[in-house]
């Protein structure tokens, strides 16, 4: 029996529909989360290296634990807030959230 090798488009298609279905929709906007997530927890991971802290010390800067810094280096627990009083505590004096067309916003 000849196996039928499948790329992962078409596993995607079949097991969630496609694309501009609600299921694929959800799917392929959680994947996009999770990959921006991902992006800003390695921005704090490296940002903290580069100051050779370790994730207790930047916990004791922040006022939180170390396990919460380690989530939000894996991008977890991610909020707004969490994101100021780290980038903060890492003397990231200012910040712009760039929101295409409409321009770009000071954070703080």
């Amino acid at each position: 029996m000849a196996l039928k090798y499948r790329t992962f488009e078409e596993l995607k298609d079949r097991n969630l529909g496609k694309v501009g279905t609600p299921e694929r929709d959800a799917y392929e906007a959680e994947v996009r989360d999770a990959i921006q997530a991902y992006k800003i927890g390695e921005a704090i991971k490296n940002t903290r290296l580069s100051q050779h802290l370790t994730q207790e010390q930047l916990g004791e800067r922040v006022g939180v634990q170390r396990a919460q810094i380690s989530r939000l280096e894996k991008g977890r627990s991610i909020s707004f807030s969490s994101l100021t009083r780290v980038f903060k505590a890492l003397g990231v004096s200012e910040a712009t959230l760039d929101l295409g067309k409409v321009g770009k916003v000071a954070l703080w």
